[in-house]
């Protein structure tokens, strides 16, 4: 195992030669094509259902065709359960009310701005504070097929001012490049760890020279590459989908199949083993991956449909449940809104295949051989596992990556969409984890001075 460490420190130190070399062309990378604009202006943003839009969702929900019956007593396992698309296309069609759905996405006021040639989405939320409370910001980023959706009903709870903190948090929200109304790129080559770049700068632009960050799913990769690329910019990461894919992690995980001790504290260790459990749930969970991964073009014309949309989103929304033979597994967790208003912001900016394009623009040779993503960071980091991830990471097998993680958090219960599924104990964590994080620092700072 020595002999392993030794080598990926090695390693590490020569891709961190290849990234301090290209830090400048990274910041200089203009995404825009021939839409790039040099204008740092940030405006308002309004979102809006327009009534053209609405009449024709409805014209395609009622005169589309009738799906083949599910194969009996299959569930949900061959994916989403064509029996239950009756009731929620003439629910989206007939009683979602996309004025009301409209006025509670405008809630929080929205912005935009150019960053490195694209216009970048984002809502922004203040704080109430006196002089005496101190205000950080925090970069909350989201994940596929999610949206700033995920974060309405936590926003309050985390901007909430308490007389058991010293701070308060100021939250950003953008939408990831190609996602909802942010723009999406006309040039290859926009992956995560260009987008963390873009939303640096983006911080920059408003202000903000050092910040706190948070995401799952695709929030938690572009997280982890900022948290990689700007460790003095970045004052804390906390992720809800830990996930490290360095040689020494995976190591790590594979050893600890003849050892699980050495690996997993035993409460559970059934997360990560037997690997022929996990492993081929994993990959069973994953078709969607791979067809993104590589040809996500010839997914979006299917999207065309609002019946295709809803059953691909929502699926995604329930696959990383338990109880697949049950027609609703896992939806149920989440209320009819808060899934329309999801799919809606898909939907209404015909942003399916931009969305799924990350997926092949990250998960390629190109940022293979590049290798940030096995970089180790020093931010200090605080992870939250719940029980449905697609995917648990016990503490051994992140140190390599992050080398100050400071707390995982086991729960026994929630899923992949942490912060819409219970954002009172998605809130929670984030803020003891920030709290932790300024303790860190603390710290720090006093032994630089001792010293």
């Amino acid at each position: 195992m020595n002999s392993l460490i030794n080598k990926f420190v090695v390693y590490a130190f020569v891709v961190g030669v290849v990234v301090s070399l290209t830090i400048e062309e990274r910041d200089k990378a203009n995404w825009g094509g021939d839409n790039a604009s040099s204008d740092t202006s940030i405006t308002n943003f309004t979102i809006e259902f327009g009534e053209e839009v609405i009449k024709d969702l409805q014209y395609r929900i009622k005169n589309r065709r009738k799906l083949p019956s599910p194969l009996k007593d299959s569930g949900s396992s061959y994916g989403f359960n064509s029996e239950q698309l009756p009731g929620w296309m003439d629910y989206w069609a007939n009683t979602y009310n996309f004025t009301e759905r409209a006025q509670y996405l405008n809630q929080y006021t929205h912005y935009k701005t150019y960053v490195q040639g694209l216009g970048i989405h984002f809502l922004k939320v203040k704080p109430k504070v006196t002089s005496d409370v101190e205000v950080v910001p925090l970069l909350l980023l989201h994940g596929f097929p999610g949206s700033i959706r995920e974060f309405y009903d936590a926003i309050p709870l985390l901007t909430a001012v308490s007389s058991d903190r010293n701070f308060a948090l100021e939250v950003i929200a953008p939408s990831i490049p190609g996602f909802g109304f942010s723009d999406a790129t006309t040039t290859m080559g926009l992956g995560a760890t260009e987008i963390a770049t873009v939303f640096k700068n983006l911080m920059k632009q408003l202000g903000y020279n050092q910040f706190y960050v948070q995401g799952g799913d695709w929030g938690s990769f572009i997280g982890s590459m900022i948290a990689t690329l700007y460790p003095d910019i970045v004052l804390g990461y906390h992720t809800n989908f830990a996930v490290s894919f360095s040689p020494l992690s995976l190591a790590t995980w594979f050893s600890g199949a003849y050892t699980p001790s050495l690996v997993a504290d035993a409460a559970v260790q059934h997360r990560l083993y037997p690997l022929l459990t996990i492993l081929p749930f994993v990959v069973g969970e994953t078709g969607y991956f791979h067809i993104q991964s590589t040809k996500p073009d010839t997914l979006g014309p299917a999207m065309e449909s609002p019946t295709g949309l809803l059953a691909y989103i929502f699926q995604l929304f329930f696959s990383q449940r338990e109880n697949l033979d049950k027609t609703q597994a896992g939806l149920d967790v989440f209320t009819k809104e808060q899934l329309l208003d999801n799919l809606m912001i898909y939907w209404t900016t015909n942003s399916f295949t931009t969305a799924a394009r990350l997926y092949a623009e990250t998960f390629n040779k190109r940022n293979l051989q590049e290798g940030i993503w096995a970089l180790p960071t020093p931010v200090p980091t605080w992870t939250a596992h719940t029980r449905y991830e697609l995917l648990y990471m016990s503490p051994a097998m992140l140190k390599s990556k992050f080398t100050n993680l400071i707390n995982s958090t086991i729960f026994d219960d929630y899923g992949h969409f942490f912060a819409l599924e219970k954002p009172d104990v998605y809130a929670d964590q984030v803020l003891n984890a920030i709290s932790a994080f300024r303790d860190f620092h603390a710290k720090s700072d006093t032994c630089k001075l001792v010293h």
